[in-house]
């Protein structure tokens, strides 16, 4: 009983901060690394997580102790994978556990390197983007490299090939180009979840730069992708980098000059282009909530158990974006609901006030049977919502018909017609000589 005890006030803490609906950031992140070092050279990426409130736990990618799970529940709500020669990882996780980890709900990031281990380009391809299988190659430009003084091969890249998605990579615009060196990798082009967030340029190409080209390269140009995104249909996010040293404090201090540019900044992008891509990934922008989803009749407030055919109703739904902090109301345009039945039969846009209220009304059509309410919104960035109440729809009762019907005035008059001139025949028939 004693140990039964013991093991549910030690998962308290980990259940109070999990990841929930209502503050959907993730607040537990693995960090699995190659080396200790890789902490203390990469620690301003570390420490611009840590003062937005993530609790980084760090651990070689070859811990025997290391676990994503106990006891059916998920220690961690990401991963960050900066551990690109591990063959192996320790404990429970291998390749299955940590896309297990994703299909539910989790977030990844994921940095390779030019010495990338085949578990990790098998983590990337499961995922949708597809490393150089040249394990020498990496990613060389004449023409948009980076000017420096120790760099000659070309392979340091000043890139400024940026996804145009403010959600993604914030309203500020990254003046200055992101220092890039590792290898380039494809996306899937079965797999329409990949997006890519910095890609290469069009001089760009991808082999091995202490040898001479025999054969033209796998890779070239702007189908390069240097850094790519993925937002699973459960709105997981995945981060795949092909470098790692794009996280580290070198390359976040470092000045840069592109090649032909006559711009030299201070600073390179690196900082400002992984803070405000970690705050998507994380989910500190673009994730949104429905909530107080309602429908009922014009002049009504209750939600009725079934309606008749051509009733007018109204529909309403209140929708929001996390901040990081707080619930803000999302304002779009393009928000619609679909009144369905095998086909949506009425497609309408939802009006807003500007505070995350969308409304709208229409007329049930005339067709009876069981209808559904529908919202499937997907947006570039955000996460998708899909919401759906279904309510029956019956035809007018026999006593519910109007007495006289404006369309059958026709009808009537022919009917009457037909009987004055019966009686003017008869008459007439009668009464004549």
């Amino acid at each position: 009983m004693s140990k039964l005890i013991f093991v549910f006030l030690s998962l308290i803490p980990l259940l109070c901060t999990s990841f929930s609906p209502e503050r959907p950031s993730d607040r537990r992140v693995l960090v699995l690394l190659d080396d200790f070092a890789i902490k203390s050279s990469h620690s301003l990426f570390f420490n611009s997580l840590k003062s937005r409130g993530f609790d980084l736990q760090f651990h070689l990618a070859d811990d025997p102790k290391i676990a994503l799970q106990r006891y059916g529940q998920y220690l961690y709500d990401a991963l960050i994978l900066f551990s690109p020669t591990i063959e192996r990882f320790g404990g429970s996780i291998d390749a299955a556990a940590i896309l297990d980890f994703v299909d539910s709900g989790h977030d990844l990031i994921v940095a390779a390197d030019s010495n990338a281990s085949d578990l990790i380009r098998e983590i990337a391809t499961e995922c949708g983007v597809d490393f150089d299988e040249d394990p020498a190659a990496v990613v060389v430009d004449h023409s948009g490299y980076a000017v420096s003084a120790t760099e000659g091969d070309h392979t340091l890249i000043a890139s400024d090939d940026f996804i145009k998605s403010d959600v993604i990579l914030g309203s500020k615009k990254i003046e200055a180009p992101v220092l890039f060196q590792g290898i380039g990798h494809s996306l899937n082009p079965t797999n329409s979840l990949v997006l890519k967030v910095l890609s290469a340029s069009p001089s760009a190409f991808s082999a091995n730069p202490k040898s001479k080209l025999t054969s033209p390269p796998s890779l070239t140009g702007t189908s390069i992708s240097l850094v790519s995104v993925i937002q699973a249909r459960n709105n997981a996010r995945i981060l795949i980098s092909g470098s790692l040293s794009l996280f580290s404090n070198r390359f976040f201090t470092s000045g840069v000059q592109k090649a032909g540019s006559p711009t030299k900044h201070e600073k390179s992008g690196n900082e400002q282009f992984l803070n405000e891509l970690s705050k998507w990934i994380f989910h500190e922008r673009g994730h949104l909530k429905a909530v107080h989803v309602q429908h009922h009749k014009v002049g009504e407030a209750n939600e009725p158990a079934i309606y008749r055919i051509n009733d007018n109703l109204e529909y309403s739904v209140e929708v929001y974006e996390w901040s990081g902090t707080t619930w803000e109301p999302y304002v779009a345009d393009d928000v619609q609901v679909q009144f369905y039945m095998m086909s949506p039969y009425v497609l309408k846009t939802l009006s807003t006030d500007g505070k995350g209220h969308y409304f709208t009304s229409f007329k049930v059509p005339d067709v009876y049977g069981v209808f559904q309410f529908k919202v499937e919104y997907e947006k570039l960035g955000y996460t998708s919502l899909s919401l759906s109440k279904q309510i029956p729809v019956r035809p007018f009762r026999h006593n519910e018909y109007e007495r006289f019907i404006p369309a059958a005035y026709p009808y009537y008059g022919a009917a009457f017609s037909m009987m004055a001139g019966f009686f003017i025949f008869t008459a007439v028939h009668l009464y004549s000589k």
